[in-house]
Protein backbone atom coordinates (compact mmCIF):
# COMPACT_ATOMS: atom_id res chain seq x y z
CA UNK A 1 0.00 0.00 0.00
CA UNK A 2 1.15 3.50 -0.82
CA UNK A 3 -0.11 5.80 1.95
CA UNK A 4 -0.89 8.83 -0.22
CA UNK A 5 -2.65 6.78 -2.95
CA UNK A 6 -6.42 7.30 -2.98
CA UNK A 7 -7.07 3.87 -4.48
CA UNK A 8 -4.82 2.11 -1.95
CA UNK A 9 -6.81 3.85 0.77
CA UNK A 10 -10.07 2.59 -0.79
CA UNK A 11 -8.65 -0.96 -0.89
CA UNK A 12 -7.66 -0.63 2.79
CA UNK A 13 -11.17 0.56 3.71
CA UNK A 14 -9.92 3.98 4.82
CA UNK A 15 -12.01 5.79 2.19
CA UNK A 16 -15.55 4.93 1.14
CA UNK A 17 -16.39 3.55 -2.30
CA UNK A 18 -19.43 2.07 -3.99
CA UNK A 19 -17.90 -1.37 -4.56
CA UNK A 20 -19.52 -3.36 -7.37
CA UNK A 21 -17.08 -6.27 -7.63
CA UNK A 22 -14.34 -7.84 -5.57
CA UNK A 23 -12.30 -10.96 -6.02
CA UNK A 24 -8.88 -12.03 -4.83
CA UNK A 25 -6.59 -9.08 -5.57
CA UNK A 26 -9.09 -7.10 -7.68
CA UNK A 27 -11.58 -4.39 -6.74
CA UNK A 28 -14.13 -2.49 -8.84
CA UNK A 29 -16.11 0.54 -7.75
CA UNK A 30 -18.17 3.34 -9.24
CA UNK A 31 -16.20 6.40 -10.38
CA UNK A 32 -17.12 9.48 -8.32
CA UNK A 33 -16.72 11.67 -11.43
CA UNK A 34 -18.63 9.62 -13.99
CA UNK A 35 -18.18 10.29 -17.70
CA UNK A 36 -21.13 8.03 -18.57
CA UNK A 37 -24.30 6.76 -16.96
CA UNK A 38 -22.27 3.69 -16.02
CA UNK A 39 -18.64 4.38 -15.10
CA UNK A 40 -16.73 1.94 -12.94
CA UNK A 41 -13.03 1.55 -12.19
CA UNK A 42 -11.35 -1.85 -11.97
CA UNK A 43 -8.08 -1.87 -10.04
CA UNK A 44 -5.54 -4.33 -8.70
CA UNK A 45 -5.56 -4.25 -4.92
CA UNK A 46 -1.75 -4.26 -5.01
CA UNK A 47 -0.32 -0.86 -5.86
CA UNK A 48 0.92 -0.75 -9.45
CA UNK A 49 1.42 2.79 -10.72
CA UNK A 50 0.43 2.20 -14.35
CA UNK A 51 0.79 -0.20 -17.28
CA UNK A 52 4.48 0.65 -17.59
CA UNK A 53 5.03 -0.94 -14.18
CA UNK A 54 3.58 -4.33 -15.04
CA UNK A 55 6.12 -7.13 -15.33
CA UNK A 56 6.03 -10.48 -17.08
CA UNK A 57 4.95 -11.93 -13.73
CA UNK A 58 1.84 -9.70 -13.86
CA UNK A 59 0.49 -11.15 -17.13
CA UNK A 60 -2.12 -13.27 -15.35
CA UNK A 61 -3.16 -10.29 -13.21
CA UNK A 62 -3.67 -8.13 -16.32
CA UNK A 63 -5.85 -10.84 -17.87
CA UNK A 64 -7.87 -11.12 -14.65
CA UNK A 65 -8.33 -7.31 -14.58
CA UNK A 66 -9.68 -7.30 -18.14
CA UNK A 67 -12.01 -10.21 -17.43
CA UNK A 68 -13.21 -8.41 -14.29
CA UNK A 69 -13.91 -5.30 -16.40
CA UNK A 70 -16.06 -7.41 -18.72
CA UNK A 71 -17.88 -8.95 -15.76
CA UNK A 72 -18.52 -5.52 -14.22
CA UNK A 73 -19.99 -4.21 -17.48
CA UNK A 74 -22.34 -7.19 -17.69
CA UNK A 75 -23.33 -7.01 -14.02
CA UNK A 76 -24.11 -3.30 -14.38
CA UNK A 77 -26.49 -4.08 -17.25
CA UNK A 78 -24.41 -3.63 -20.40
CA UNK A 79 -23.79 -7.05 -21.97
CA UNK A 80 -24.45 -5.52 -25.41
CA UNK A 81 -21.33 -3.37 -25.25
CA UNK A 82 -19.21 -0.93 -23.33
CA UNK A 83 -16.06 1.15 -23.55
CA UNK A 84 -12.93 0.18 -21.67
CA UNK A 85 -9.72 2.16 -21.51
CA UNK A 86 -6.58 2.73 -19.48
CA UNK A 87 -4.70 6.02 -19.19
CA UNK A 88 -0.95 5.76 -18.69
CA UNK A 89 0.91 8.48 -16.81
CA UNK A 90 0.09 12.17 -16.48
CA UNK A 91 0.82 12.74 -20.17
CA UNK A 92 -1.86 10.16 -20.99
CA UNK A 93 -4.43 11.75 -18.70
CA UNK A 94 -3.95 9.48 -15.69
CA UNK A 95 -4.94 11.47 -12.59
CA UNK A 96 -4.57 8.75 -9.94
CA UNK A 97 -1.20 6.97 -10.11
CA UNK A 98 -2.61 3.49 -9.48
CA UNK A 99 -3.36 1.22 -12.44
CA UNK A 100 -7.07 1.26 -13.27
CA UNK A 101 -9.37 0.28 -16.10
CA UNK A 102 -12.28 2.60 -16.85
CA UNK A 103 -15.48 0.74 -17.79
CA UNK A 104 -18.05 3.07 -19.38
CA UNK A 105 -21.46 2.29 -20.85
CA UNK A 106 -24.81 3.86 -21.47
CA UNK A 107 -25.14 7.57 -22.11
CA UNK A 108 -21.74 9.21 -22.44
CA UNK A 109 -21.71 12.54 -20.56
CA UNK A 110 -18.26 13.67 -21.61
CA UNK A 111 -15.19 12.14 -23.10
CA UNK A 112 -12.77 11.19 -20.33
CA UNK A 113 -9.29 12.59 -20.61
Amino acid sequence: MVEDCVFCRIVAGELPANVVYREDGILAFIDIHPAASTHALVIPERHIEDLRHLTDDDAALWLRLTLAAHHVAEELGHPQGYRFFVSVGPGGGQTVPHLHIHVLAGEMRRLPV
